[in-house]
């Protein structure tokens, strides 16, 4: 599980913008382009398999242990659903060291439900498979491009991560 914030609009990265030119041509001016106010929080569980579940932040929700207990229930039942009689004893779950991650009410809850979970250590890249492998290609997707509504950014995601074949993930 990891979260990802989706941008109405994502500026041109400064390593797509590399240009040649003469050694005597001056530099081309450019401009710094700020990413839009309008963004989504997306919650993305998966596994070796797929995508589980993703849940957008409502606006003006606030992220705390209450509202990750809520969407940890949520994940029991669709793992049921989903990977039914791939799990016989507990899933193993992976989430980094944010402060609702972390806290005791989230911690028993994970016992509760039946799952484990692996502490994560702080700044360890190897472990942190949604931001190497999976977010690049989503933050690709829709650079350069703009969306209205926020539930246009909602829909292209949800496309790009519907349209990944099971040997991605």
């Amino acid at each position: 599980m990891d979260e990802i914030w989706l941008y109405r609009y994502g500026p041109e990265t400064k390593q797509k913008s590399v240009e040649w030119r003469h050694s005597g041509l001056p530099r081309s001016k450019k401009f710094r382009v700020q990413k839009s106010a309008g963004k989504v929080l997306a919650w993305i569980f998966w596994d070796q398999d797929g995508i589980l579940l993703i849940n957008y932040l409502p606006q003006r929700q606030t992220i705390n242990a209450e509202y990750y207990l809520a969407l940890l229930v949520q994940m029991k039942d669709i793992l049921k659903e989903k990977r039914r009689g791939k799990i016989t004893k507990s899933a193993l779950i992976l989430h980094d060291n944010a402060p609702g991650h972390r806290a005791l009410a989230t911690r028993k809850k994970l016992a509760y439900l039946d799952f484990q979970y692996l502490d994560h250590p702080h700044y360890s890249p190897d472990l942190t498979l949604s931001d190497y492998h999976l977010f690049p290609g989503l933050k690709n997707q829709s650079k350069l491009r703009h969306f209205s509504p926020e539930a246009e950014v909602i829909a292209a995601a949800g496309t790009w991560l519907d349209g990944q074949y099971s040997e991605f993930f």
